[in-house]
């Protein structure tokens, strides 16, 4: 499982590094230590190099940071929430509640990322002229982050979702059609598309003896494998954006005891009375926690009889409670802020419904079927 560090925290966002930004540090790393700067400066120590390699590295990695906190600040001017910014493998993306509300916001999110690596490039091309009569090492470091920002504006530029270009499309094509998830399908498709030529162009590369195609048959399959999830969130957005709680709750439930085994639970209750979702209450039918068909899903199975209600079910602390108005990604966004299975709907302070993942997944699986 992926794990990841939280490192800092800038302008009110929690700034994390996944396990794979490691990887890839130290790759990065090496190839300049080893390969670039020895090639470039044969005279330079070993622990220069090295010194160096590292040095530019972490400026390499806090230039991509910089691109997204750009993103992150015109997110945040326009009245949206930033959770985070994680650093992984292939760069740094952004944790946004949610999709801009208007053509002219995407295009402005978009954009400032690319025009931020531009800038830094410029800066950094001018520290590496006035550091050229100063300081060799720190020129060539200067100079290589300015190639390095250049070629990460430039990237970014490409026509293809979730890259910056590819928003820049999307919210042109979404101001053009007035309709955000066709957009977000013909920028996806960009996007694969140019992911494709990234696997042509590294294959082609490969089979010409040179190993870097292996990076850029990576770059490829990570660019598909985003577009195609990026439109898949959309679509998720969009079909919930129509619904409401009350829509996707469960009117009918029963109650039940903390102490009740979860073997218990399934004879009785659920393979009996066909039950899904229970409210877990004490004696004096104080509300406990709740606890569904997943929970028991993931339950061993050899555990159920030793196993109390109590231990799997979600603990009242941690339910995310919405009203039967809720729209249905904000229903979404409590299932997935804490990880929990479940969400209670309460009224007038009584508990008027439960909503679990399944009930919102079969939902979305009907509308597609149906096309809607």
């Amino acid at each position: 499982m992926r794990t990841g560090w939280r490192i800092g925290r800038v302008f009110g966002i929690d700034i994390n590094i996944d396990s794979s930004w490691i990887v890839i540090f130290v790759l990065f790393s090496w190839s300049m230590a080893g390969g670039y700067f020895p090639k470039q400066y044969p005279h330079w120590t070993k622990g220069l190099s090295w010194a160096m390699g590292v040095m530019t590295s972490l400026l390499v990695f806090a230039s991509v940071l910089v691109h997204e906190l750009a993103h992150s600040l015109v997110a945040i001017r326009q009245g949206e929430k930033v959770r985070s910014i994680t650093l992984f493998l292939l760069g740094g993306v952004a944790q946004i509640s949610e999709e801009p509300k208007a053509p002219l916001q995407e295009f402005r999110m978009a954009a400032v990322g690319p025009a931020t690596s531009f800038v830094l490039a410029g800066l950094f091309y001018l520290a590496s002229v006035l550091l050229a009569p100063l300081s060799q090492p720190l020129h060539a470091s200067a100079f290589y982050l300015a190639v390095i920002n250049i070629g990460l504006g430039a990237f970014n530029l490409l026509p293809g979702f979730p890259l910056d270009g590819g928003r820049v499309l999307r919210s042109i094509v979404w101001k053009i059609t007035g309709d955000l998830k066709k957009a977000t399908r013909i920028a996806s498709l960009s996007g694969q598309a140019f992911a494709f030529l990234f696997v042509f162009l590294g294959l082609f590369r490969i089979l010409r003896g040179d190993l870097g195609g292996l990076w850029i048959i990576l770059i490829g399959w990570f660019l598909h494998s985003a577009s195609v999830r990026g439109y898949d969130q959309v679509a998720v957005r969009t079909a919930l954006r129509g619904l409401n709680a009350g829509d996707l709750m469960t009117r009918e439930f029963e109650t039940v005891y903390p102490n009740l085994p979860v073997q218990r639970l399934v004879d009785d209750h659920i393979l009996k009375k066909k039950g899904r979702v229970f409210l877990v209450t004490d004696l004096g039918g104080d509300l406990k926690g709740i606890v569904c068909l997943e929970d028991v899903k993931a339950t061993p199975r050899d555990r159920w009889p030793s196993v109390s209600v109590g231990e799997i079910m979600t603990p009242r602390d941690e339910l995310q409670a919405v009203t039967p108005a809720a729209d249905g990604n904000e229903i979404l966004a409590r299932l997935t802020a804490r990880d929990v299975h479940e969400v209670p709907v309460m009224e007038g302070g009584k508990v008027v419904g439960i909503i679990c993942r399944t009930d919102v997944l079969r939902e979305l699986q009907l509308r597609n079927e149906l096309g809607i």
